[in-house]
């Protein structure tokens, strides 16, 4: 039988690809972590880890294992959190991907609430792009994912509402319409910044359904280094009007013509499959956070 709480060591490390910072964020010291690395070695019978003048790295044979692992791991977490539930309590820990934007102007206000409503349930919070979110959720690093919806997945998607794409202007940029921006105009830029690829799929569709064949000087991964850029005057932009909301920046932004939007939502790789706690955490986040969006949709 494996003790699975070593077992995370082992998954840390596949992310951190560092025995020190793993050591540190799980609460070990260096000498304790390798010691729990050569536990793990000598029982299965072959070697995990290698080293690298920068850092250790998983062997191939390791890397088969992680997917299994972490099935084990959020199996053993199900299973707690089910007895508990059984008894009448509320316990676990929930692990959910989310776009930037999210995080910052939509999840603090419904973590506020849930934590009031279950305080018990914690909450653990992974920022990324659109691949990188999905690929967590299909490798069951995550329980769930505050996405827009993938233009093909197998995932389960429950949508709460859309988010507007936007043309993202330098303050004095002359356009030619002052209530719209038409994708056109996205032609006669000088400079074109766009989201890198995988890290939205949105702007990238509209992009290409457009036909529009705009001058890309940069493809930038952040969408907060895009509004500096835009800012600083090295090019323009689409962005979503979630990104842009309450920031202090000096900039202009104008809805697109036709429209354009993401449709958000919250996406599970298996629903019926989720721990108490996760499911409970998407159900209340469903029937919260729309609400929200919706304000920001809405503010001038």
């Amino acid at each position: 039988m494996l003790d699975l709480s070593k077992y995370k060591l082992l998954l840390d490390i596949a992310e951190t690809e560092n025995i020190t910072r793993s050591a540190e964020r799980l609460g070990y010291s260096q000498p304790g972590a390798s010691h729990i690395i050569k536990s793990i070695e000598s029982e299965l019978g072959f070697a995990v880890i290698y080293r690298e003048k920068y850092g250790v790295k998983l062997t191939p044979a390791a890397k088969l294992l992680i997917p299994l692992i972490q099935e084990l791991m959020q199996a053993n977490e199900k299973l707690e959190q089910t007895i508990y539930a059984v008894k009448g309590l509320e316990y676990g820990k929930v692990t959910i991907g989310a776009y930037s934007s999210v995080a910052v102007h939509l999840l603090p206000k419904i973590l506020w609430e849930f934590k009031n409503a279950h305080p018990n349930i914690d909450i653990d919070i992974r920022e990324g792009g659109a691949d990188s979110i999905l690929n967590w959720l299909n490798n069951n690093i995550i329980d769930c994912a505050f996405i827009s919806k993938p233009y093909a997945s197998t995932v389960n998607f429950f949508s709460y509402g859309n988010d507007p794409l936007v043309a993202v202007l330098p303050q004095n940029y002359a356009s030619k319409y002052n209530d719209r921006f038409e994708m056109e105009e996205f032609n006669d830029a000088a400079s074109f910044i766009i989201s890198a690829e995988g890290n939205d799929f949105d702007i990238h569709h509209a992009i290409e359904v457009s036909g529009i064949k705009p001058n890309t000087n940069y493809s930038v991964l952040d969408d907060r280094t895009i509004l500096s850029m835009v800012e600083n005057g090295l090019g323009i932009s689409i962005l979503t009007k979630l990104i842009i909301y309450n920031t202090c920046r000096h900039i202009k932004f104008l809805p697109l013509e036709p429209e354009f939007h993401r449709e958000m939502g919250i996406a599970t790789k298996s629903y019926e499959r989720l721990s108490p706690a996760a499911k409970t955490f998407v159900d209340f986040s469903l029937e919260n956070i729309g609400k929200y969006l919706k304000t920001i949709v809405y503010a001038k």
